[in-house]
C-alpha cells in the first residue's frame, strides 16, 4: 500500500503533532467506551480483504470489475467469520450437552477427585451430591443474577459491534482512497497514521495466528491423541482445544491461560495427569517463547517483555481490552518511533 503521502516530515510540525494527538485520543477513547472489538473486527476483514485482492486483480481488468472482486470478497470474508462465531457457540452447546448429564457425569465427578486430592477444610464445604450441586449453582446464580443480565447484555453488545466492525472493514477496503493531492495536510497525516496502525495490526494478528495455530496443533494431539491412546479422557477436551485457539490469539499470556485449564481438567481426571499436563504447559510455554522471539519479535522488532510490559500497563489501565489492544497499540507506536527516527 502506497503512503498517502510523499514523505511525513514534509508537513509542518502542528499537523504532524495534531495527527499524533488525535490518533492517540482515539486509541485511548476506542478502548474506553467499550469500541474495540468492532475496531479489530474491522482491521481484520479490511486485511484479508488487502492480501486476498492482488492475487485475483491480476487476472481482471478494470476498475469496475476490480471493485466487483473485492465486493466479493468482502462479502466471503465476513460471511466466513460470522459462520466461524457460530460453529465455535455450536461446538460450545454440543461439548456441554445435556444440562442434566452435565450434572451428572462431568461436574459432579470433577468434585468427587476434588474430595480425594484436596485438604479437609475445603472438602467440607464443597457439594455432597449432584442436588446440593444443582442447588448450589441456583443459589449463586439468584445472588448474582443482575450481574449475570449485564454480563449477558455485554455479550450481545459484543457481538453486534463485532457484526458492524466487519461490515465497516469491508466497506472501507472497497473505498477507494483519494490521491494525495487531493487530501488536505492533516487528512494525509491522519490516513498515513491509519495505515501504520493496518500494518502494526497485520504483523501481530497474523504473526500471532501461526503461533495460536501451533499451539492449538500440539494441545490437539495431547488432549485428543496421546492421552486417549493411554485410556484417559480429560473432560471438555475439544472445548480446550478451541479454547487454545482462541487465548493463543493473545501473545504471551494466552499460552499460560489455555494450559492452566488444560492443568486444572488434567487434575481433576489424576493426580499424574494433572502432573503430565503441568509438564506440557511448560514444555509448550517454552515454546511459545521461542515462537514470540522468532515470529512476533522480526515483525516488530521487539522483545517478549518489551511486549510483557505493555500489556501490564494496558491491564492496570483498562483491564482485559487494553490486554488485548495491547500488542497492537506497542507494534503501532514502535513504528511511529521509527518513522520519526526516534529509535
Amino acid at each position: 500500500m502506497d503512503s498517502p503521502l510523499p514523505a511525513l516530515r514534509e508537513l509542518s510540525p502542528t499537523i504532524r503533532y495534531a495527527s499524533y494527538l488525535l490518533t492517540a485520543a482515539a486509541l485511548l477513547l476506542i478502548v474506553e467506551i467499550h469500541l474495540l472489538p468492532a475496531l479489530l473486527a474491522g482491521l481484520l476483514v479490511f486485511e484479508l480483504v488487502q492480501a486476498m485482492v492482488p492475487l485475483l486483480g491480476r487476472r481482471i481488468s478494470g476498475d469496475r470489475a476490480r471493485v466487483v472482486v473485492v465486493a466479493v470478497l468482502g462479502a466471503v470474508v465476513v460471511g466466513l467469520l460470522i459462520l466461524l462465531i457460530l460453529g465455535a457457540i455450536s461446538l460450545f452447546h454440543s461439548e456441554i450437552g445435556n444440562p442434566q448429564l452435565l450434572w451428572q457425569q462431568q461436574l459432579m465427578p470433577l468434585v468427587e477427585k476434588a474430595r480425594q486430592q484436596l485438604p479437609p477444610i475445603l472438602v467440607n464445604n464443597l457439594p455432597d451430591s449432584v442436588d446440593d450441586l444443582r442447588v448450589g449453582a441456583i443459589e449463586l446464580a439468584r445472588k448474582h443474577a443482575v450481574t449475570l443480565q449485564l454480563a449477558g447484555k455485554g455479550a450481545v453488545r459484543v457481538f453486534v459491534h463485532i457484526i458492524i466492525g466487519l461490515v465497516l472493514g469491508a466497506i472501507v477496503a472497497l473505498s477507494r482512497t483519494r490521491p494525495a493531492h487531493q487530501m488536505g495536510p492533516l487528512a494525509g497525516a491522519l490516513s498515513l497514521r491509519c495505515q501504520r496502525l493496518a500494518e502494526a495490526f497485520h504483523n501481530i494478528v497474523f504473526a500471532q495466528i501461526k503461533i495460536s495455530l501451533i499451539n492449538t496443533l500440539f494441545t490437539a494431539i495431547f488432549l485428543l491423541g496421546v492421552l486417549p491412546l493411554m485410556g484417559i479422557h480429560v473432560p471438555l477436551a475439544k472445548t480446550l482445544v478451541v479454547v487454545t485457539f482462541m487465548v493463543g490469539l493473545l501473545p504471551v499470556i494466552g499460552n499460560l491461560i489455555s494450559n492452566t485449564a488444560i492443568a486444572i481438567a488434567g487434575l481433576s481426571v489424576s493426580l499424574g495427569v494433572g502432573i503430565a499436563a503441568l509438564v506440557f504447559l511448560i514444555l509448550i510455554h517454552k515454546l511459545e517463547y521461542f515462537l514470540n522471539a522468532r515470529i512476533v519479535g522480526t515483525q516488530i522488532r521487539a522483545r517478549a517483555w518489551e511486549l510483557l510490559v505493555a500489556m501490564l500497563l494496558m491491564e492496570a489501565a483498562f483491564g482485559l481490552p487494553g490486554v488485548i489492544a495491547a500488542p497492537i497499540y506497542y507494534a503501532y507506536l514502535k513504528s511511529e518511533l521509527e518513522a520519526e527516527q526516534l529509535l
